[in-house]
């Protein structure tokens, strides 16, 4: 969607959700269609989903953008999951408890087994989340542990090993945090929390290309850029069992071409349809195209770290948001598939609040132009927006720059990357010239993931540099909360402060805008807004 997403990062023009990517996904009854071919399923048929080549290999800890979390979620199955209203559901755990919100328990249902054949273990997890946490094994979502105690010793190589950490038998194990946390369980549903098999540690890098995990389908092959395959697992002891024979999931890196190729049966599912197709995709699809709402946010968001925004006045990103036409983007260039935000929380997620960030996203051109002068101006008087090719944003980005130039007469363009791994590359190397696209893949239902995940210095998803002492402290204090309720509560208020410093800006919330191929019927997205993959049925 990491990020997001895991979340996820985002890498189409539509995602965020229960992510992420950043990114684990409730199933939901919106999207779902039965407009493919009537007919007997085939069990035993596989079908293919349009993908981009994931940035990283595929171990649940290094995976932060949508299409490695895609696969990862096919292969690793968690303690957690949630239904569509984001309750949470046991998956591999039988139960996860807590007294105080600090030591949580968490008890195994037995008989799971890897797709290697050996079990499923307590030592499967703590090793795993041992191994992801340690910085010499340069795991990308390693600073999702930081919650557990020890972590600050592991994480500066003073321990190897995470204290909060403890195997009480086979199939239980506690983790002790650092501080309280009354949201914790919703977090084990990130895929970052996987166990792995013993297999994995003879040759990490190894497992990464041909991973083993615990999920409902086992890895077959990747052929790298072209496609990834995989097979139902028959073995599995899961709630979601799959009603196919497998996955292929085919390598594109434009939309487009993947919208002609489900029009002629050469892929099965889409993710997203291109800006330029929207149009006509209804009428071409008829109920086989997917208009469904999900949990994702889009956002613009300025690299700190650069000379440009190091030391800018708020106001200034304050006046570049209110000179874009939200309202006239997202009905003409988008389509209507998204709907203005008026906030940094994804829709349909607790905690979620309309007009948080009040009048900035607000399109006032005579204003916009005034709050930048108050500001100091921006350096240069140009700005531009990095985004990945192969994801359809390139119009809209084109429209955003139009809007604010018109605006303010600060000059907007594009920058665009070949692909979502150049893109991200580009952030992780803190290679971003202004501003860079940052769509948001939720991990998991609730408001923290899109502000703590994202905003919070050192923050796992914090790619853009901004660090900011106050908003840290009132992340700690939401964190502190006895409760959940009052820690959204609190998160809430934090979402409100935001305005006052400006991390990103908001655009739209996504909707799920796709479609699938005759071949198949079933076709469900879940609220991260990807294809629900082990309900769908192949009829062809």
């Amino acid at each position: 969607m990491r990020g997001a997403k895991s979340a996820k990062w985002v890498a189409i023009a539509a995602v965020v959700a229960l992510g992420a990517t950043a990114c684990g996904g409730g199933e939901s009854d919106s999207g779902k269609g039965d407009g493919g071919k009537k007919g007997p399923a085939n069990a035993n048929a596989k079908f293919s989903v349009e993908l981009g080549e994931p940035e990283n290999p595929l171990q649940p800890a290094n995976t932060m953008e949508s299409n490695g979390s895609l696969v990862t979620r096919a292969l690793f199955s968690q303690l957690v999951g949630y239904d569509s209203k984001g309750t949470i559901e046991m998956v591999n755990a039988e139960s996860v408890e807590t007294k105080d919100n600090t030591t949580y328990t968490v008890k195994l249902k037995p008989g799971w087994k890897f797709h290697d054949g050996t079990a499923v273990t307590a030592e499967s997890y703590v090793k795993a989340w041992n191994w992801a946490a340690n910085p010499k094994n340069k795991q990308k979502n390693s600073a999702w542990f930081s919650d557990i105690k020890g972590y600050d010793k592991v994480s500066t190589s003073k321990a190897t090993e995470l204290s909060g950490l403890k195997v009480v038998d086979e199939t239980s194990f506690t983790i002790e945090l650092s501080t309280p946390l009354p949201y914790y369980v919703y977090k084990l549903g990130y895929e970052v929390f996987s166990p792995l098999p013993e297999s994995f540690y003879a040759d990490p890098a190894a497992a990464g290309q041909k991973p083993v995990g615990n999920g409902p389908y086992k890895f077959v092959s990747w052929q790298h850029k072209k496609q990834i395959e995989v097979a139902r697992n028959d073995a599995y002891q899961g709630p979601d069992k799959a009603k196919n024979g497998g996955v292929i999931f085919k390598n594109y890196t434009n939309l487009e071409t993947a919208y002609e190729d489900l029009k002629s049966g050469n892929v099965d599912v889409l993710r997203q349809i291109a800006p330029k197709d929207l149009p006509v995709y209804k009428q071409d699809l008829g109920d086989r195209a997917v208009d469904s709402a999900n949990s994702a946010i889009q956002t613009i968001a300025p690299a700190f770290y650069t000379k440009q925004f190091k030391d800018i006045d708020p106001k200034v990103i304050k006046g570049l948001s209110m000179a874009i036409d939200r309202e006239t983007i997202t009905k003409t260039v988008l389509q209507q598939t998204r709907e203005p935000a008026t906030g940094w929380v994804a829709q349909g997620v607790l905690g979620f609040q309309e007009n948080a960030a009040g009048e900035v996203t607000t399109y006032d051109p005579k204003k916009a132009k005034a709050l930048i002068e108050e500001g100091g101006g921006v350096p240069g008087n140009k700005i531009s927006i990095q985004f990945n090719a192969d994801g359809g944003h390139k119009e809209w980005v084109e429209a955003v720059c139009g809007s604010i130039t018109k605006a303010t007469g600060v000059a907007c363009t594009g920058d665009s990357k070949a692909d979502f791994q150049a893109d991200l590359q580009a952030r992780a190397a803190e290679q971003v010239k202004s501003l860079y696209r940052s769509g948001w893949n939720l991990d998991f239902p609730m408001n923290s993931n899109f502000i703590r995940d994202l905003y919070a210095t050192g923050a796992d998803g914090n790619q853009s540099g901004f660090s900011n002492k106050e908003i840290d402290k009132l992340i700690k204090e939401a964190d502190s909360a006895k409760t959940l309720e009052e820690s959204t509560k609190l998160y809430q208020e934090i979402e409100k402060k935001l305005v006052e410093y400006m991390p990103s800006i908001p655009l739209w919330y996504y909707k799920v805008n796709a479609g699938y191929s005759e071949n198949v019927s079933n076709v469900k997205y879940n609220q991260k807004g990807d294809p629900v993959l082990t309900d769908v049925q192949v009829t062809k």
